[in-house]
């Protein structure tokens, strides 16, 4: 969601700025695990429980930030969800879709999400994920350097702030690492 928000004066806007940021993250679009009818429904019950919200991007009106893939071993279908609770979100990995079996990672507030859009006064949320695979964690790697990857045998977590640049999120012998992502 965009939030629009104007002054006539400059010296008024810049006084405003802090409490425009504040009404933007307050604003930001935020749906309920139900929206998202390709979740398990155990994984749905165990989001409500946590008290999870799904925050979305601005300008982009279908649900997201809830992805499937390979994220610990190939062959393995895992779930991950952008889960905010009182305005701070982190990424949720149900391994094999167990609610028992539950990674929480890059925890951040969503006001640090937040970026102007399309001009002075106008703030939208900018957080998204999206699964990536080998090639293009290796060509991220290449292009802009970063840390060297391992071996790359199932998928990454592309953590974006949209319109700016990513990290992938890649889970290696028990621990996440911060790989290089787009930037």
């Amino acid at each position: 969601m965009i939030v629009a928000l104007s002054s006539t004066l400059v010296g008024v806007q810049n006084q405003r700025e802090p409490n425009m940021w504040k009404l933007a993250d307050t604003a930001t679009v935020r749906l309920s695990p139900r929206s998202f009818h390709q979740l398990p429904h155990k994984i749905i019950r165990n989001l409500q429980e946590r008290g999870c919200t799904i925050p979305q991007e601005f300008g982009n009106s279908d649900p997201h930030n809830v992805i499937s893939g390979e994220f610990r071993t190939k062959g393995q279908r895992d779930w991950a969800v952008l889960c905010s609770r009182k305005r701070s979100s982190s990424i949720l990995v149900f391994w094999g879709g167990s609610v028992r079996k539950v990674s929480a990672i890059a925890a951040s507030p969503d006001i640090e999400f937040l970026q102007t859009i399309g001009g002075p006064g106008n703030i939208g949320f900018s957080r998204s994920i999206s699964p990536v695979g080998r090639g293009d964690i290796l060509k991220h790697y290449h292009e802009y350097g970063g840390p060297k990857p391992p071996r790359i045998d199932h998928q990454g977590i592309d953590d974006a702030f949209v319109g700016k640049a990513s990290d992938v999120r890649y889970y290696y012998r028990g621990k996440w690492l911060k790989l290089q992502g787009a930037d």
